[in-house]
C-alpha cells in the first residue's frame, strides 16, 4: 500500500441540498461527523435563499414547481461545513435573478465559495480556487436542466449553461410506447466548458467539475448527450466530475484514468410534498416512496431508490487527483443521510446498485474498510 501522503487533501462532496421544512440544520446532524473528518466539502445547493423575486409564470404550467426559501433555511450549509458550494441548478431562477443573487451573497457572508451562477456569464463561469496544505483546487459548475433565458450571459444574471437539444424518432408499433430519445450537447457550451477549464488548468493542481445534468427519478438511464460531455471536459484537463440532480446514484465511469460520478444522488433534501405512495413522472414512468417517508412519520417524498446514495471521496495532491473512493450512505424517513458501515446489509446493496447502474461504462470497484475505492489504473 502507498505511504500516505500529509500534504494530500481530502474532499468529500455529496448532492443535491435544499429541505424546504426546518429547522434546516437537524438534516445534517447524522452525516456531519464524517464530513468533518475531510479537509474540504462539496455540495449542490437545490434552493435559492431570499423573500425577494417574482412568482415565475411557469409556476402552474407543465412541470412548473416553485421554489424560493426563506432565508433562515440556509443554516443548513453552516450545519453542514460546507466549503464550495454549486448554484448551477434549474432551481437558480426559479423566482427571477434577485433570489439568487441574493443567494450568493447570503453564502459568500458566511465565508463560503460559490461557482455556477453570477451577476454575469463572466462570474457564473469563474472557477472558485481553494487551496489547503498548499495545494490549490479549482472547482467549476455548470447545469444542463435549464429553461429558456435562464442561462448566465453578457451583463445577465443566471447558471454557467451546458445544454442539450433533444431529438424523438419512433422506436416501435406498439401504440403507447416511448419514442427514441436522442440527445446532443451545444457545441458552443462544450467549447466554452472546455475553454473554462483550460483556464482553470493553469491555476491549479486539479480542476473538479460539477454538473446538474441527466434524467431526475429514473434508475440507471443515461442520457446521450452526457458522456460526450463528460469526456470533453476530461480532454480538456478535468480531473474529478461529480455530478447530479437525477436524485439517485447513477454510473461512474473512468476515462483516461479519471473518474465521472454521473450523479452522487441525493444527499439533504425532502423533496417537495406528495400525497401518496406513488407518484410519476411524464405521464409514463411510477415511482413507489416508502410509506415510512410520507407524513406523518417521515419526510423522505423521493421513490424508494433514492435512499441509497453516497460520499464522494477524493484525496488530492500537487500532482493532482491521488485517489477516488465512495462512502455508501442511505438516507432515513427524516430525510436525513448516514455513512452505512460494513457489517450493514445496506452497504452491500448499494455496492451492488452502483455496480449495476455503472455496467455499461469501464469500471472496477474494490471494497476497503468502509470505502468502495474507484480504480483509475483501467486500461
Amino acid at each position: 500500500m502507498a505511504a500516505r501522503n500529509d500534504a494530500a487533501v481530502t474532499l468529500m462532496a455529496g448532492g443535491d441540498i435544499g429541505p424546504v421544512v426546518g429547522p434546516a440544520e437537524k438534516f445534517a446532524e447524522l452525516i456531519t461527523p464524517v464530513l468533518q473528518q475531510a479537509d474540504l466539502r462539496f455540495g449542490q445547493c437545490e434552493r435559492t435563499y431570499s423573500r425577494r423575486g417574482w412568482e415565475p409564470q411557469f409556476a402552474y404550467g407543465p412541470s412548473g414547481q416553485r421554489t424560493r426559501l426563506d432565508p433562515g433555511m440556509a443554516g443548513i450549509w453552516k450545519a453542514a461545513h460546507m466549503d464550495v458550494i454549486s448554484l448551477a441548478s434549474n432551481h437558480a431562477m426559479d423566482w427571477g435573478p434577485e433570489p439568487l443573487l441574493d443567494t450568493i451573497d447570503l453564502l459568500r457572508g458566511m465565508g463560503k465559495h460559490v461557482i455556477g451562477a453570477g451577476k454575469d456569464a463572466g462570474e457564473a463561469r469563474k472557477p472558485a480556487i481553494v487551496e489547503r496544505k498548499g495545494v490549490k483546487i479549482a472547482f467549476l459548475a455548470y447545469c444542463s436542466v435549464l429553461r429558456d433565458g435562464q442561462a448566465a450571459g453578457a451583463g445577465k444574471a443566471g447558471v454557467a449553461p451546458m445544454r442539450a437539444h433533444t431529438y424523438y424518432a419512433p422506436e416501435e408499433f406498439q401504440p403507447g410506447t416511448p419514442p427514441k430519445i436522442i440527445t446532443e450537447p451545444y457545441e458552443q457550451d462544450v467549447q466554452a466548458l472546455q475553454d473554462d477549464i483550460r483556464k482553470a488548468k493553469q491555476q491549479a493542481d486539479a480542476v473538479i467539475m460539477s454538473i446538474h445534468w441527466g434524467l431526475r427519478h429514473v434508475p440507471k438511464t443515461i442520457c446521450t448527450y452526457q458522456p460526450p460531455v463528460a469526456h470533453a471536459a476530461i480532454d480538456a484537463g478535468c480531473d474529478l466530475i461529480l455530478g447530479h440532480h437525477a436524485h439517485s446514484i447513477k454510473a461512474v465511469e473512468v476515462y483516461k484514468g479519471k473518474v465521472c460520478f454521473y450523479s452522487i444522488g441525493n444527499f439533504m433534501t425532502t423533496g417537495s410534498s406528495k400525497r401518496t405512495a406513488g407518484t410519476f413522472d411524464w405521464n409514463l414512468i411510477w415511482f413507489p416512496i416508502d410509506k415510512e417517508c410520507l407524513p406523518p412519520h417521515g419526510m423522505y417524498q423521493f421513490p424508494t431508490h433514492c435512499r441509497k446514495t453516497m460520499v464522494a471521496k477524493v484525496v488530492i495532491g500537487k500532482e493532482g487527483v491521488e485517489r477516488v473512493s465512495f462512502l455508501p450512505a442511505f438516507i432515513n424517513p427524516q430525510a436525513q443521510p448516514y455513512v452505512v458501515a460494513p457489517d450493514d446489509p445496506k452497504f452491500q446493496e448499494i455496492v451492488e446498485w452502483t455496480e449495476w447502474v455503472s455496467d455499461q461504462h469501464p469500471h472496477e470497484f474494490r471494497v476497503e474498510g468502509g470505502e468502495v475505492v474507484v480504480d483509475t489504473a483501467l486500461p
